[in-house]
């Protein structure tokens, strides 16, 4: 199948109000241009300098999406045009994002990354330590980027009923999340799910998923 055949069986399966993150990584333009040109504007990289690449070349109404982790001393490379950052897993991020907007005169959108896997290599921020973020001064100063929802990424495991029981812990952490209100936080989105597991996360509360290899087809690792 092509892209834009893969593109049209993904979005057939989606509910209305889950959106699709088609994951770019290591693919070439000519990948991103006929899933652009199938209608797919959310694209997902996951290095910030192989996304700001693809930003110059590319159509200029693409919404560019950060999902992979965030080094701070890389931020300043996708300040002035990323739509979203999803994997803010400390205020120490918060605190360089908010920083690198406010040079671009911008307000920077971010999703919370929750660890929600048992595996020590996920990052994240574990769900009792989030609030405490959320309700401290120095959150409280951040003017140049909102928090708007929570990230998290299960175990890389067959089991699905442990996939399950995180992606319900990621819910369950957004349910208590939400009723906190500031002004650079209002909570609407959780990102969970992938090419494996995204018609289970949506089961579980998800309304945005990150899809690549079922889009693309597999990646090509060589060069990155």
């Amino acid at each position: 199948m092509t892209i834009k055949e893969n593109l049209q069986h993904i979005k057939s399966t989606l509910p209305e109000h889950v959106k699709l993150v088609a994951v770019s990584k290591t693919k070439p333009i000519s990948d991103l241009l006929e899933a652009y040109n199938a209608g797919q504007r959310i694209f997902g990289e996951n290095k910030i300098q192989e996304m700001a690449a693809k930003y110059e070349e590319l159509p200029k109404d693409i919404e560019w999406h950060m999902i992979g982790h965030v080094q701070r001393n890389k931020v300043k490379f996708m300040a002035s045009f990323v739509h979203l950052i999803h994997g803010v897993d400390s205020l120490k991020l918060l605190q360089e994002i908010n920083k690198q907007a406010l040079k671009h005169d911008r307000i920077i959108n971010c999703l919370l990354q929750i660890k929600i896997a048992s595996e020590d290599s996920k990052f994240g921020i574990h769900p009792n330590n989030v609030s405490e973020i959320i309700q401290s001064e120095e959150f409280s100063e951040l003017k140049n980027i909102k928090v708007v929802g929570v990230m998290g990424m299960a175990t890389f495991t067959n089991n699905n009923s442990q996939v399950e029981k995180e992606f319900k812990l990621l819910k369950s952490t957004f349910d208590d999340l939400e009723i906190l209100k500031k002004e650079n936080y209002d909570l609407k989105t959780i990102s969970m799910g992938m090419s494996g597991d995204y018609q289970l996360a949506i089961k579980c509360g998800s309304n945005m998923v990150r899809v690549g290899s079922s889009i693309f087809g597999a990646r090509n690792y060589i060069n990155s």
